[in-house]
């Protein structure tokens, strides 16, 4: 049983790290398995016998995840694109309770929330910038090494999501939409000419920054898990689909909806996940 269940948070940690907004790191940390995923990535010959085959039923149903979910999310996105935002908007709300109960696991002071304002502030002046200065790029091979270290990142740095930055990089063709949207489809569709550069990107990141992310969460945990957050909040705010909540009442009413049941999801999660811990 504990083996299926981790697995369906492997799942899980696979599908919401696709999710616009949503980072695979965040629900790595909410199940209790960041930790050992950066001890293993900062050093895999020491740490394989211990942390190996506490990662492989994660790392199974991570598989699963992205690759059930790839088409899916396409689809989702195509067809009822703001519904989709507000629930995975609602769904973050719901995590940061267990954002902010293991940022302050040892602590905060000034610097914790000084770190929080300042990636916040950050983050929402590189997303502005990239909406104002919208620059529609061909898809290739570097750019699709650059999905991979966005997606590694998104990973060892909990918080990050892939998809915020992938999301405002429009492409030539509008049927294509965003970089995302063919990051997607070269998944769902399982192209080589995507998944190879994806891997190569995903690899050079964690080999270059996994152990300077994992020093760095070890002598100051409060100050990073407070940045994190800021950059949680700053990528939430900048997804919300103002225009689609005042097109009608009823439009406005689902986007609510959903939003609430994203966030109730979420908690739900988070309590169950507490109580099977303990």
């Amino acid at each position: 049983m504990k083996f299926l269940l981790y697995v369906l948070q492997g799942a899980l940690v696979g599908l919401g790290a696709g999710l616009p907004g949503v980072s695979g790191g965040v629900l790595c940390v909410i199940f209790g398995i960041y930790k050992t995923i950066i001890e293993f990535l900062a050093d895999p010959l020491h740490k394989f016998k211990t942390h190996f085959l506490k990662l492989l039923p994660y790392g199974i149903g991570a598989i699963v995840g992205v690759l059930a979910s790839a088409k899916f999310l396409l689809f989702f996105f195509e067809k009822y694109e703001n519904f989709a935002l507000c629930i995975f908007i609602g769904l973050i709300l719901g995590m940061f309770p267990s954002l902010f109960r293991e940022a302050r696991e040892q602590g905060s002071s000034w610097k914790s929330y000084f770190s929080l304002g300042t990636s916040m502030i950050c983050i929402f002046a590189l997303l502005i910038s990239l909406e104002i200065f919208s620059v529609k790029i061909t898809p290739n091979f570097l750019w699709y090494v650059f999905c991979g270290v966005c997606v590694a990142l998104s990973i060892i740095a909990p918080g990050m999501s892939f998809s915020t930055l992938l999301m405002p990089l429009n492409v030539n063709d509008e049927k294509l939409g965003t970089l995302y949207n063919v990051l997607l489809d070269g998944i769902g569709n399982l192209q080589m000419t995507v998944l190879i550069p994806l891997g190569i990107g995903a690899l050079l990141t964690i080999l270059l920054f996994s152990k300077m992310v994992n020093n760095l969460f070890n002598r100051h945990h409060s100050v990073a898990f407070h940045g994190i957050i800021g950059i949680v909040i700053a990528a939430t705010v900048m997804i919300i689909p103002i225009k689609s909540f005042t097109t009608s009442i009823t439009s406005c009413i689902i986007n609510i909806v959903c939003i609430v049941g994203g966030a109730m999801i979420a908690l739900l999660l988070d309590k169950f996940n507490q109580k099977f811990e303990k």
